[in-house]
């Protein structure tokens, strides 16, 4: 296999396979739904996955060290599995109803940041690594710097493109965080409670 397609093989098709996963899974549950006739389950699932979401940004908070507890490793687990199953349940509440514009925004903000998210789970840090295991290994092999390099441009540029995902990653969140709350906003202000 060229090294030119070892990066996008090995990293950036799980990438798309988790996210088609996520797409899939809540496509798959919210034909479930309909079929077994419970829209009224979708339509209060944005709870726990709101509560979810909220719950993995412990992670940013500690990273950030506005709290002390918790091993920031454990908590980026926490914050992979709590932000997907969240984002999970969301799309399956979206799913049920069409009608609200500000929801839709907040969805699709969502599955941007998630995109995000995941590129900086399975494209920044594999990468990294086997770009400089690559690296290694041909070095260790006696190639020329010169021809190392030519070897590894592919690898390197694909690299530094994904290299671009923390420049990005922060503002969609807080984007997808305005638009959500301003959907939650909405729900309590025009919802008939009676």
């Amino acid at each position: 296999m060229p090294l030119k397609a070892r990066l996008i093989q090995r990293e950036v098709l799980p990438f798309l396979a988790s996210f088609a996963l996520l797409a899939l899974l809540a496509l798959a549950l919210d034909g479930l739904l309909h079929l077994l006739d419970l829209l009224w389950v979708g339509r209060w699932l944005g709870i726990p996955g709101t509560l979810l979401i909220i719950g993995s940004t412990a992670y940013s908070l500690r990273k950030r060290q506005l709290i002390r507890a918790g091993h920031p490793a454990r908590l980026l687990r926490w914050h992979e599995l709590l932000a997907w199953l969240g984002s999970l349940l969301v799309l399956v509440h979206a799913g049920v109803h069409f009608n609200a514009i500000l929801g839709w925004l907040a969805v699709w903000a969502m599955l941007i940041n998630v995109g995000s998210g995941l590129v900086g789970k399975f494209l920044l840090d594999r990468s990294r690594r086997r770009l400089e295991a690559t690296r290694q290994r041909m070095r260790a092999r006696g190639l020329p710097e010169s021809e190392l390099e030519d070897q590894l441009y592919w690898d390197s540029l694909t690299f530094d493109a994904v290299k671009q995902w923390r420049v990005v990653h922060f503002p969609i969140t807080l984007a997808f965080a305005v638009l959500a709350t301003a959907h939650i906003v909405a729900i309590f202000l025009f919802w008939g409670w009676t």
